[in-house]
C-alpha cells in the first residue's frame, strides 16, 4: 500500500461557510467517488483544514490520484449547494500554500 501522502490530493476552492463541515466533507466524498470525475474509493476526507476553502482527499488506491489529477474541470455540484463550484485539484504537498496556485 502506497504511503498516505501519495494517495492524497489537495482540493482548493471548497465553498466556505455554506454548509456544516461534515456535510461538505460528505459532498466532497461523493464527488471524488464518482467515476465521471475520474474518482474511486475514498479512504478519508479532511475538512476543514487550517487553510480556508481547502480540503484533503485520500484515496484507497494511488492510481485514482493520477486519474483525478488528469481531469481538467472538477466542479462541485450537489443539490444542497446553491451553484456549482470549480475545484482546483493538486498533488499533496507539505506546504499547501506553495502547491496551490492562487486563482
Amino acid at each position: 500500500r502506497a504511503a498516505k501522502s501519495t494517495r492524497t490530493v489537495v482540493i482548493a476552492g471548497v465553498p466556505d461557510g455554506l454548509l456544516r463541515d461534515d456535510v461538505m466533507a460528505d459532498i466532497l466524498t461523493i464527488h471524488f467517488q464518482k467515476s465521471g470525475n475520474n474518482g474511486g474509493d475514498v479512504e478519508e476526507v479532511t475538512y476543514p483544514t487550517g487553510n480556508k476553502g481547502v480540503a484533503y482527499v485520500t484515496f484507497e488506491d494511488q492510481r485514482v490520484v493520477e486519474s483525478v489529477l488528469k481531469k481538467d474541470d472538477h466542479r462541485l455540484e450537489d443539490k444542497r449547494l446553491p451553484q456549482s463550484y470549480p475545484l482546483q485539484v493538486t498533488p499533496y504537498c507539505e506546504k499547501v500554500s506553495s502547491c496551490i496556485s492562487h486563482l
